[in-house]
């Protein structure tokens, strides 16, 4: 679902949330950064004008109307998951949570896959940021652990990522993931014309690490930052570029 407000386009999870829950990853549509950052940047790791970044992280803000800014994370591609506290700086970490109304909990992605957590009940969310490194490493098990929910109980969201069409990876990043798990062989394709090269399926995979711990609710999984140029900005395709921002918070 894309939702329109005041220039800005978001993507809104459409999941089977509680009603209290709210979701939204941001485009690259509605502000004011320049090539080749345009126009909506919310990282201030890449190059861009941080003047811009701040004026975008503003316009985000009036917008989510929350009574916390969001927790932004300095994110290194790990497992570490932290409780969102909302006034601790920008921590290192790759994944936050929180039961705290109107803190939103956020990861940065340009073709990393970001998943969405929250309780069936509505008490507790978490976003986790999701790239290959992190996702073989167990950052997704790290998060659920931290939630203390059962799994049963949990409902995941999987937002835009680069698809299983355009992630073209080599052979170490293909053992990563089959050293946790035979079946894992489902999330790749080989390329025959490129010997040792694989098309991998980091929604294929990120579903086969969550089943593994028994979580069964799992929803979206349908982009592909790569190829959708305009609405997404996308590493692998541009090098040098903004990112998304995922977001995911309690509204009582």
């Amino acid at each position: 679902m894309t939702d329109s407000t005041q220039g800005l386009s978001f993507i809104c999870p459409d999941w089977p949330a509680p009603a209290n829950i709210r979701a939204l990853v941001t485009t690259r549509q509605g502000g004011v950064s320049v090539t080749p950052y345009d126009s909506f940047n919310l990282g201030l790791h890449v190059g861009d004008d941080p003047r811009h970044v701040l004026q975008n992280r503003q316009h985000l803000q009036c917008q989510l109307a929350t009574p916390y800014e969001p927790q932004w994370l300095q994110q290194v591609h790990g497992v570490e998951v932290i409780e969102a506290k909302g006034d601790e700086g920008v921590p290192e970490a790759d994944a936050c949570f929180t039961s705290r109304v109107g803190l939103p909990c956020s990861v940065m992605t340009a073709d990393c896959l970001p998943v969405f957590f929250c309780s069936a009940s509505g008490d507790r969310v978490a976003v986790a940021h999701a790239g290959w490194r992190g996702l073989a490493g167990g950052v997704l098990e790290a998060t659920v652990s931290k939630l203390q929910v059962s799994a049963a109980e949990l409902l995941v969201w999987l937002g835009p990522a680069i698809g299983p069409q355009q992630f073209e990876v080599g052979s170490e990043v293909r053992e990563a993931f089959l050293n946790f798990s035979a079946d894992c062989e489902k999330g790749f394709v080989a390329q025959s014309e490129k010997p040792g090269h694989w098309l991998a399926d980091i929604y294929q995979l990120a579903r086969i690490r969550l089943n593994a711990l028994g979580v069964r609710q799992i929803y979206g999984g349908d982009f592909c930052t790569f190829t959708d140029a305009q609405r997404f900005f996308s590493y692998r395709r541009d090098g040098v570029t903004g990112r998304m921002a995922s977001l995911i918070w309690r509204s009582s």
